[in-house]
């Protein structure tokens, strides 16, 4: 009866773990590379919401609320107008933006 020879077998799964090593290290820098690309368009756009907001409804009765609705217009919009009302045309999509109820949406 001969024993397998266990020097062949480890040197099958040393080169099996090296080469899964290799296919994950390739898949996780392919995954980091597609979303670096779409974080580095988004981000030399991107602006501060919450600063943004806050600015935007400083003046406001109701100062959670503007900046509740503010931050869900920013984050779609990726903009707020300057000012705390009115020029909406510096940033259409905020400006078009409405409710279920066919009401202006950002304040």
């Amino acid at each position: 009866m001969r024993l397998p020879d266990v020097s062949l077998s480890l040197a099958c799964f040393a080169s099996f773990v090296i080469i899964s090593l290799v296919v994950l290290h390739l898949v996780e820098a392919d995954r980091m590379l597609s979303s670096t690309e779409g974080a580095e368009s988004y981000s030399s756009n991107a602006i501060d919401c919450g600063a943004a907001c806050a600015a935007r409804c400083r003046l406001s009765s109701r100062p959670r609320l503007c900046k509740r609705a503010c931050g869900t217009c920013c984050y779609r919009c990726n903009c707020v107008p300057p000012g705390t009302s009115g020029n909406e045309e510096v940033c259409p999509c905020y400006a078009n933006m409405t409710t279920r109820g066919n009401k202006h949406k950002c304040p």
